[in-house]
C-alpha cells in the first residue's frame, strides 16, 4: 500500500512496507532532488565533509548531507551566508542539504551554554563571545542558509541524567520553541520544518512530546535526544514507542545514530532517516567498516595485507583497476594511516559509501519483503556465532517479529 504525504518543498511515498517488521521504504523528493529511504546522512558541519570533496561525497551516492546552523552561524556568520546565496553556493553542493538547530550543542558545548526560556547563550569557541540562539535566530539562520530540511530548536538534556524535573521541563519547552520556530519560519514554500520529539528515555514524556509534536503537522518528524550514552535496550524502547504514535505518513528522522547495527535495527523499528559523525571520525582514526566488523589498519598485522579495504564493497577504493576504481589495499592504507592525510581521505570515502550502500541493501531487502531474512544474514555474517549478537539487538528485532537465531 502506499501513503504519501506532500507540501510546498517536500513529497513523501511510501512504496513497500514490510510484512512482519515496521520497516519501510520510501521515496522523500526534496527541493534537490529525491532521496530514497531508508537513508544515513553523512554529516558536514561546517559546510564540508572531513576529507571530502562535493563530487566526491556525490560519488559516493550521498543527495542529503549535514550542515550545523550554530557552527555556521559562527563562521562564515549569517551576513557572509546572505551575501553568497547559502550553504549550498558556499560549499558547492548540488545535493539536499539538512541543517541541525543548534540544539545538540547544549549538549556537546555545555560548559560554553546557559538554557532560559528565551534560548541558548553560547559563549565562542573561537574567542569567547556571546551568542543568544533562540528559536527565532535559530531559524533566521537556517532560512540564510537554505537548506532543504530545517530543524526546530529543541531544548537537549543528556538521556542519562537522573534528574526528572529538568527532563520534563526540557520535553515541553520544546514544544513550547516548536510553536516560535513555526511562527518564525520565512520559507515554508522552500525549506521544510522538522520538529523534535524530546522526553529522554521516560515513554510517558516521549508519549506526550509525540501527540504534541503530531497536532503542530510539521512536513517530518524527529526523534531526539538519543545517543547520549543511554543503554541500547533503552533506545530501542524510545524509537520503538514513538514509532507506534506518529502518523504514517510523515519521514521519521532519528537523530545521532551511525554504528551499522543501530541503523538496521531502528530501520526494523520504523525509522526512516539517521546521521553521525561516526563513520566520518573513525576514518581518521584508520579504522574501516566492513560487514565483519571494523579494521584498524593502523595495525602491523596489515603491513603486507595487498587485499582491497573490503572485497565485498564496490566504492571507488575498493574496486580493482579493471573495475575503474583506485585498487587501493589494505597494506596501503597501514602505510600512509599515520602519516599523511590520504589515509583518512580514502577511509571517508569509504565509509561513507559503505553505509549508503547498506542503506540501499536494507531498502532493497524491504521493497522485496525479505527484511527479516536480510537481518539474519546480516547478523550472521557480522558476528559468526549467533551466539555472540548483542541481547539489545536479539530483543528489539524479537519484538517486530524476527527471531535472529531461526
Amino acid at each position: 500500500m502506499s501513503t504519501s504525504s506532500q507540501s510546498a518543498a517536500l513529497k513523501f511515498e511510501i512504496l513497500a512496507r514490510c510484512s512482519t517488521t515496521k520497516a519501510r521504504a520510501s521515496i522523500l523528493t526534496l527541493p534537490h532532488g529525491p532521496v530514497p529511504l531508508p537513508i544515513f546522512q553523512p554529516v558536514a558541519t561546517q559546510a564540508s565533509l572531513k576529507g571530502l570533496t562535493p563530487v566526491q561525497l556525490a560519488q559516493t551516492g550521498c543527495n542529503l548531507c549535514l550542515n550545523n546552523t550554530y557552527h555556521l552561524g559562527l563562521k562564515p556568520g549569517q551576513e557572509t551566508l546572505e551575501v553568497i546565496g547559502g550553504a549550498h553556493v558556499l560549499q558547492g553542493w548540488k545535493g539536499n542539504i539538512l541543517t541541525d538547530s543548534g540544539g545538540f550543542q547544549m549538549v556537546s558545548l555545555l560548559e560554553l551554554a546557559k538554557i532560559t526560556e528565551e534560548g541558548v547563550c553560547f559563549s565562542s569557541p573561537h574567542d569567547g563571545t556571546p551568542m543568544l540562539l533562540t528559536p527565532e535566530h535559530s531559524i533566521s539562520l537556517q532560512n540564510t542558509i537554505g537548506s532543504d530540511i530545517i530543524m526546530q530548536l529543541d531544548d537537549v538534556i543528556v538521556t542519562t541524567s537522573p534528574d526528572a524535573v529538568r527532563m520534563k521541563e526540557a520535553m515541553q519547552r520544546s514544544i513550547r520553541w516548536l510553536d516560535r520556530c513555526i511562527a518564525a519560519h520565512k520559507r515554508p514554500e522552500k525549506q521544510n520544518l522538522f520538529c523534535i520529539i524530546q522526553g529522554g528515555l521516560d515513554l510517558e514524556m516521549r508519549k506526550i512530546c509525540c501527540e504534541e509534536m503530531a497536532r503542530r503537522d510539521t512536513p517530518g518528524i524527529a526523534i531526539g535526544g538519543l545517543s547520549g550514552g543511554e543503554d541500547k535496550v533503552s533506545y530501542c524502547q524510545v524509537v520503538d514507542t514513538c514509532t507506534d504514535l506518529l502518523p504514517q505518513n510523515k519521514p521519521r528522522y532519528v537523530m545521532g545514530v551511525g554504528y551499522p547495527e543501530d541503523l538496521v535495527v531502528s530501520v526494523a523499528l520504523g525509522a526512516d532517516m539517521f546521521d553521525c559523525v561516526w563513520p566520518t571520525r573513525t576514518a581518521r582514526f584508520g579504522n574501516a567498516i566492513t560487514a565483519t566488523g571494523n579494521l584498524n589498519l593502523r595495525h602491523a598485522s596489515f603491513a603486507n595485507d595487498f587485499t582491497p579495504i573490503d572485497a565485498d564493497c564496490s566504492c571507488e577504493c575498493c574496486r580493482s583497476e579493471e573495475k575503474g576504481g583506485l585498487g587501493i589495499t589494505r597494506a596501503y592504507i597501514y602505510h600512509v594511516a599515520s602519516k599523511e592525510t590520504a589515509g583518512a581521505h580514502l577511509l571517508t570515502m569509504h565509509n561513507v559509501h559503505y553505509l549508503l550502500s547498506l542503506m540501499g541493501k536494507v531498502r532493497a531487502a524491504i521493497i522485496e519483503d525479505r527484511y527479516p531474512e536480510f537481518l539474519r544474514s546480516y547478523f550472521r555474517k557480522a558476528y559468526g556465532d549467533m551466539q555472540k549478537i548483542p541481547t539489545w539487538a536479539t530483543t528489539a528485532l524479537r519484538k517486530v517479529g524476527v527471531d535472529l537465531r531461526a
